[in-house]
Formats: structure tokens, sequence, C-alpha cells
């Protein structure tokens, strides 16, 4: 797979328990580039974590950490980065955001980052 393709970790934790800082590492482990949208400022594997919703470019995928319940308010603007791919992680799934993306012309898969990664499926 390639490397040089943006990821955006959505829901990203200073945590280091948290599948998504575990995801950051691993991502960054596979010189993948990544920005982090989290709700706490911070810093993990060498990468800033942004609390405001910041208009990114040329971002082929998000990979999200926040759960349906949460996901809402931020449908528009993920849908507006216009990402290749949206990959909803294990407790993630969404089936109200499947059908906006569906119309976006947006794909996406349930799955989780961390196995894509350690099986070159990425």
């Amino acid at each position: 797979m390639q490397t040089n393709k943006k990821t955006l970790v959505f829901g990203a934790s200073l945590n280091p328990s948290r599948y998504s800082n575990l995801a950051m590492h691993k991502l960054v482990a596979h010189k993948h580039e990544i920005v982090a949208f989290g709700l706490r400022e911070g810093e993990v594997a060498g990468i800033t974590i942004d609390t405001e919703l910041i208009p990114y470019t040329d971002i082929d995928t998000v990979t999200l950490y926040m759960n349906a319940t949460r996901q809402a308010p931020f449908y528009e603007y993920l849908i507006g980065l216009n990402p290749e791919r949206v990959i909803f992680n294990p407790g993630t799934e969404n089936p109200e955001f499947f059908k906006l993306l569906r119309a976006a012309q947006i794909d996406f898969e349930m799955a989780c980052t961390l196995v894509m990664l350690g099986t070159n499926q990425y």
C-alpha cells in the first residue's frame, strides 16, 4: 500500500491505552502522514492533536474513534473534507452516517485501523 496518503485520526486521545493513540503510533511507524482531532490538546507520536476543526486538505482516509452518538455534529465537517474513505473502527459504526457518506460518494468500511496496518491492508 502507498504510504503518502494523509490520514485524519478523528477522536484522537492522549491516553496511551486508547486505540486511537495506538493507531497514531502505528501510522507514524508505517510512515503515513497524519493529522489528528481530539477533545484535548496534546501530542501523540510527535503529532499535535488539534482541538479545532481545521479545513485540512488532501485527506485520503478518516479513521474514526468517536462513538456514533457523538458523531452527528461532525458529519458536515467530515464530508466537507472529501476524503477517499472513512474507516469506522469497532464501536463507531453509524448507519445514519453511512447513508450520508454514500450520498456524498465517499467510500467507507467497518474495520480496525490497527488490524489493517498489521496485515498490510491499509
